[in-house]
């Protein structure tokens, strides 16, 4: 069995999709398939389903949402299989299946290798690793899943950890010299998150070192306005260093400051 949340939910054995088409039913499965070989206890899902306007036969409906499951993975498991993947145990369910198989454990292994291998200095593994981690991402984290308050936690921590695994696999990038290349990518991912500091100093470092200091600055000066009027708050001290570091034209913006591995953003940090 494999199954795929980093994108529209997906599950297949031997080819054969088992994705049910009814919410409730989509929502066990993507539940269960982020804890794999963990139970599940029954109050979490039933938060999970109903939050906390139960219903009052809320342990039966459950019960008859989880046996519509089983027979949805028996259709492509055969006879007795269904229970071998869906197993029940005392107070709850769990998915009998190994972390590897679920595309969301894959990529945390994979992410927490290439984190690793940026901290130890190899920076040509951890760029593979990274890549390979994000790869994995098919779009939104649970497209077309109705996320209950526990699955609405999980897609929330999925979606910030693939920014912050793509901020780190910038940051690879410019320790690379691939400065040049970010240019579009940073554009388009400042865009997307116009309050997000880490991604405005790697951008604002990428066209440094393209030779475009103005506009490295003018980004500056957009995310400044931004926050000051939107929020009333300055930019973070490590952002209003760099951005002074590139007036005074910083020899050390050229390379990666010291031996300390870091991220872009902490380049100027106190």
């Amino acid at each position: 069995m494999r199954i795929q949340v980093l994108g529209p939910l997906s599950a297949e054995v031997d080819g054969g999709s088992i994705v049910p088409t009814t919410g409730k039913l989509r929502q066990i499965l993507a539940l269960l398939a982020l804890y794999p070989g963990r139970v599940i206890p029954v109050p979490t899902l039933m938060e999970e389903i109903w939050g906390t306007q139960l219903p009052q036969n809320a342990r039966t409906a459950l019960r008859t949402c989880v046996l519509q499951l089983r027979r949805r993975l028996g259709t492509s498991t055969g006879p007795g299989g269904a229970g071998e993947v869906l197993a029940t145990r005392h107070g709850g369910y769990l998915m009998r299946m190994p972390p590897e198989a679920v595309d969301a454990h894959e990529y945390e292994a994979l992410a927490g290798r290439g984190h690793s291998a940026f901290e130890d200095g190899r920076d040509e593994l951890a760029a593979g690793l990274l890549r390979k981690a994000l790869v994995l991402w098919k779009g939104p984290a649970l497209a077309g899943v109705q996320v209950g308050p526990i699955l609405e936690i999980e897609l929330m921590r999925l979606e910030e950890s693939r920014l912050v695994t793509t901020e780190r696999r910038v940051d690879v990038d410019l320790c690379m010299g691939r400065h040049a290349e970010l240019i579009t990518e940073l554009a388009e991912l400042i865009a997307r998150h116009p309050h997000r500091e880490g991604l405005h100093a790697q951008a604002m470092v990428a066209l440094y070192r393209s030779g475009r200091q103005t506009t490295a600055l003018d980004v500056y000066r957009r995310l400044r306005a931004r926050l000051v009027g939107e929020r009333g708050l300055e930019p973070s001290p490590q952002l209003q260093r760099l951005h002074q570091a590139m007036i005074t034209v910083d020899p050390a913006l050229d390379v990666v400051s010291g031996p300390r591995r870091t991220s872009t953003f902490d380049l100027y940090a106190a």
